[in-house]
């Protein structure tokens, strides 16, 4: 496989269609592309959401599409009826669009409790048998579930594992890492990524940025989650894809190698995975 050029960069979880970009959409991509982004991953966090990613797709050559439903909005999750084929056949239906990449944003979310445990649980892993039954990796958003997350994870890849599906090497990724290095290394063992945002940035994210500095760069992806967790100098700004610069300049800073080092191999590491 050929590596991209040296500074190309790829943002692999932005929430583009958010209405936050609604009056310089065209501008923000103009931005990245200037910034040396050659692909930005839009995640769904719900049905709509996912239709609106998967358009945006289409639209703009950079962007990809994420489908799938939050746990945050694991209530809104219909299952299929007589007169119709529910959530699950719909996000299938999405994720046949082209360039539609893989199922996320999923997972679970004990921070917010905007859903019973065992909702967002039960949520999560029909999604993740559906990437199971299109070979599509996942993104997975945790916050406070840690326990959870792994063991339904260590269960979905060993059966990747046991059916010889190719997802088995490359299952997905867990979305901005904010976790231990404990957690961080059983989801590399697992084959996961780790996703990188803005808050590497801030000056007073120390275990953050310890945590980072023990990973290898090739277990390593950079997103900015934007418009959210923009990175410092930004801070308190609407973020937006062109700021992953600064995610891939101080994961460099912290590995002391050199930026092309950081944007060459997270934005190899993403092509292995979502297959752009």
């Amino acid at each position: 496989m050929s590596f991209p050029a040296v500074d190309a960069l790829a943002d692999t979880h932005c929430h583009l269609d958010f209405n936050l970009f609604n009056e310089d959409r065209e501008q923000v991509l103009e931005r990245a592309r200037q910034a040396g982004l050659l692909h930005i991953l839009n995640p769904g966090i719900d049905l709509a959401s996912s239709r609106l990613a998967q358009k945006l797709a289409e639209t703009y050559d950079s962007v990809c599409a994420a489908v799938g439903v939050h746990p945050n909005d694991s209530l809104t999750w219909e299952e299929a009826s007589p007169t119709g084929g529910g959530t699950l056949q719909a996000l299938r239906e999405l994720a046949a669009r082209p360039k539609v990449v893989a199922i996320g944003e999923i997972g679970l979310d004990y921070y917010r409790e905007r859903a019973p445990h065992a909702v967002q649980q039960a949520v999560f892993r029909r999604q993740l048998d559906l990437a199971a039954e299109l070979a599509l990796p996942v993104v997975v958003h945790n916050r406070q579930a840690s326990a959870d997350v792994l063991r339904i994870l260590a269960e979905w890849q060993s059966g990747l594992a046991k059916s010889g599906s190719p997802l088995a090497d490359r299952p997905g990724v867990l979305h901005s890492y904010a976790g231990d290095l404990v957690t961080a290394r059983q989801a590399i063992s697992l084959g996961f990524l780790i996703g990188i945002t803005g808050p590497v940035t801030f000056k007073n994210a120390l275990d953050l940025q310890k945590v980072v500095s023990a990973l290898p760069l090739e277990s390593l992806l950079i997103e900015t989650d934007a418009p959210f967790l923009t990175p410092h100098p930004h801070r308190g700004q609407r973020n937006e894809p062109a700021y992953v610069r600064m995610v891939a300049e101080k994961i460099a800073f912290l590995h002391n190698r050199p930026v092309s080092v950081v944007a060459e191999t997270t934005s190899a590491n993403a092509s292995r995975l979502f297959n752009w």
